[in-house]
Order: C-alpha cells, then sequence, then structure tokens
C-alpha cells in the first residue's frame, strides 16, 4: 500500500521548501522502496509524479477539511489512475498489493499510487483522512490507528520536532523564572 507516500514525498507545505524527490533516480529509488521497482525515470515521468504529488494533497486536504475535492486535481489523479498497468494480488496473508509487470514504467508505478488515493479519498479504507499538526508541515495523511487520533504525518519528523520545540520552551520559561 502506497498510502505512506502521500504527504511525506514532498515539500514541507507550511516550512521551508525541501523537495524530497529532486532528482528521477530518487523517485525510482522511492518507487522500489514501496514495491512498485521500475528501470528508468525521465525529468519528464518526474514531473508527473510531482503532478500527481501535488493533485493527491489538494484532494485529500479538502477531503480533511470537509470541502468539496479541487476539479483540476480530480482530474489529474483519475489521468493517472485510468493510464497505470498493474495487477491486484492477492498474499498468502489475504492483503491487496500491487503487482508491475517486467516492462513497467514510471506511469503505472503512478497508477498504483492514483488508485490509492482515489481508494482513500473515497473513504473506502478504514481509516480517516487528517491534516499534519505540524506548523512547519501540514500534509494530508491517512490515519488507521485504532484510535483515529495521530497528530503528525510521521511521528519520526513532525512529532518529533514539535515535541522538540515543547520542551525547549519549557526549559526557556523554567530559566525565566529561576532568573
Amino acid at each position: 500500500m502506497v498510502e505512506v507516500g502521500l504527504g511525506r514525498v514532498g515539500l514541507e507545505r507550511h516550512g521551508e521548501p525541501v523537495e524530497r524527490i529532486p532528482t528521477p533516480q530518487r523517485l525510482v529509488d522511492w518507487l522500489e522502496v514501496y514495491g512498485l521497482a521500475v528501470d528508468s525515470c525521465t525529468t519528464d515521468q518526474l514531473q508527473l509524479a510531482r503532478e500527481l504529488r501535488e493533485s493527491i494533497h489538494a484532494a485529500a486536504t479538502a477531503a480533511a477539511l470537509g470541502e468539496a475535492l479541487p476539479a483540476p486535481a480530480v482530474q489529474v489523479i483519475n489521468d493517472r489512475s485510468v493510464r497505470g498497468r498493474a495487477a491486484a494480488v492477492l498474499t498468502p496473508e489475504g492483503e491487496r498489493r500491487w503487482r508491475l509487470g517486467p516492462d513497467s514504467r514510471v506511469e503505472d508505478a503512478l497508477g498504483v499510487i492514483a488508485a490509492d488515493a482515489v481508494s482513500i479519498i473515497a473513504g473506502e479504507r478504514d481509516g480517516r483522512l487528517a491534516l499534519c499538526a505540524s506548523p512547519s508541515c501540514g500534509a494530508a495523511f491517512f490515519d488507521a490507528s485504532q484510535s483515529r487520533t495521530r497528530r503528525w504525518c510521521d511521528m519520526n519528523i513532525c512529532g518529533n520536532r514539535q515535541k522538540k520545540a515543547r520542551l525547549q520552551a519549557r526549559r526557556r520559561g523554567n530559566s525565566d523564572s529561576a532568573g
């Protein structure tokens, strides 16, 4: 499942811009980590991936806020979904996984990501869409935790930043009152 890629592969949403997929090879590497291995990627295909990422973010953000989905974002997601060539396969554990063929291209992997986004945004998965509570992020993420109360897109990044900031603020407050 590629839902983990909804927000974390992009830019810092409200803070300093950080492109996490700056080169075609980086996209190839990222896709391989999520079981969507492709042999190569062009700069045009990288641009398609970035456009899909931004469209997923726009649609998922609107869905998380209960707003109408932006038509241009929906169009990009749908276009990528129908153009991909991948097969859904069943694992021995009874889970669905996507499988790309041996001659698959980036567009096929983007089709999987778009199809997963459709499933999540449409509310077909057990969980909820939420927005990261970090002031420097705001990425949309899928919360499949039992309580559905996750606050951050990634505890190891945004969650730790927030906890560290609160700790530093408390320490500053204690040192100010001690003097």
